[in-house]
């Protein structure tokens, strides 16, 4: 094996493992935002009442 096919080889597998770590990467941010995509639709921690009417969510008066 000659130098050049030494060093062809060295660099693609250089390649190979800088891939490797790109799609291990994209993966993990891709189950994280994921995650917190399901965490968000299930509504976990506190309620919001961002999306509703005026007055509601507010006191109530029970004694009347």
């Amino acid at each position: 094996m000659d130098m050049m096919a030494m060093v062809s080889t060295m660099l693609a597998a250089q390649q190979g493992a800088l891939q490797s770590n790109i799609s291990a990467t994209l993966a993990k941010q891709n189950a994280d935002m994921e995650k917190s995509t399901v965490l968000t639709l299930m509504g976990a921690g506190q309620p919001s009442l961002a999306n509703v009417g005026a007055g509601v969510g507010g006191n109530l008066n029970v004694t009347a």
